[in-house]
């Protein structure tokens, strides 16, 4: 798959129209691309701030997993650690939608999402969408990897429908990464930086292939040594789990990426939180479609044992 990622970037001829790539110098030689500052100043700001807080993140999880402490968590614990984490994320909109003082030019640039009303803001739309992405994801799908994978939880938890809750919200900063700063960053570089042309789409739309699952398997091995989520066989889930769960992907990185698109444009495109919730919840549905045909092709039965809420030691 890589060696057809880098052939298809090989045919690709530069766009004349590709704007300022501001990432930082450390990862200037990366295929990645930010919005530009002063077309784009919304999503600037607040992909910068994902940007900054996924190092956080990660490095607070990262401690917890190999420390292995969380062998002296409850159920209560769990929620209040994943939740603590997700917390920035959530709030970010309410208490700071400047997302982040950011300077071009030797000038702040000062953030449009800052002068909007709550619901008119760039970032509480993102996050709503991100939030019912993760709760459809966390309550349907997660029953496809008990039946299909014969995946299980087995930490002392809060449950709803036989799911953690804290995978709730874990899965909150999980896809805020994912999503806002690593796929949007990937396919923002080949949509900008290549001519129109059917050799940029094929090179589009094989990186959304090629992300869904290098995203899904490192996301698998990286967890590989907390044992509380674990898998009959763990070499089927890292090769052929790591395909399963990229579906969710394939649908979701191009999805966001389009949404609300035009924040900082003159089309006057107007996006309103309902439209960004049944936006998340059409992807949901076709994501949920190609995992059950997955699983029809299979054939394996689908069982959903979970009550409303319980807690499990």
């Amino acid at each position: 798959m890589f060696f057809i990622l880098v052939g298809t970037h090989s045919i690709q001829s530069s766009s004349s129209a590709s704007s300022r790539n501001t990432v930082p110098s450390i990862m200037r030689y990366a295929p990645i691309q930010l919005p530009d500052p002063l077309s784009e100043p919304t999503k600037y700001c607040y992909e910068v701030f994902c940007w900054y807080y996924t190092v956080v993140w990660i490095g607070l999880f990262g401690g917890i997993v190999v420390s292995e402490c969380y062998e002296y968590f409850t159920a209560w614990s769990y929620i209040f650690v994943l939740g603590g984490l997700a917390l920035p994320l959530l709030l970010q909109p309410i208490i700071y939608p400047q997302a982040w003082p950011v300077k071009v030019d030797d000038k702040l640039l000062r953030n449009p999402d800052a002068q909007r009303p709550f619901a008119n803001r760039y970032s509480t739309k993102a996050t709503l969408y991100l939030l019912t992405y993760s709760f459809i994801g966390n309550y349907w799908y997660t029953h496809y990897f008990y039946s299909v994978l014969k995946a299980k939880y087995t930490m002392p938890a809060h449950r709803l429908n036989d799911i953690p809750i804290a995978m709730f919200l874990a899965t909150h900063f999980y896809f805020c990464t994912y999503h806002v700063c690593v796929s949007n960053s990937i396919l923002r570089y080949v949509d900008e930086q290549y001519s129109i042309g059917w050799k940029k789409s094929l090179l589009f739309w094989y990186t959304v292939l090629f992300l869904s699952y290098f995203t899904a398997f490192m996301e698998t091995l990286s967890i590989s040594s907390f044992p509380y989520y674990s898998f009959d066989d763990r070499t089927m889930a890292y090769v052929w789990g790591s395909a399963f769960y990229g579906i969710y992907f394939i649908v979701s990185f191009p999805g966001f990426y389009y949404f609300n698109a035009d924040v900082d444009g003159k089309k006057n495109e107007t996006v309103s939180l309902w439209d960004a919730f049944t936006t998340a919840c059409g992807h949901g549905m076709m994501i949920l479609t190609l995992l059950d045909f997955v699983r029809l092709y299979l054939g394996i039965p689908l069982t959903i044992g979970g009550v409303a809420f319980a807690i499990t030691s």
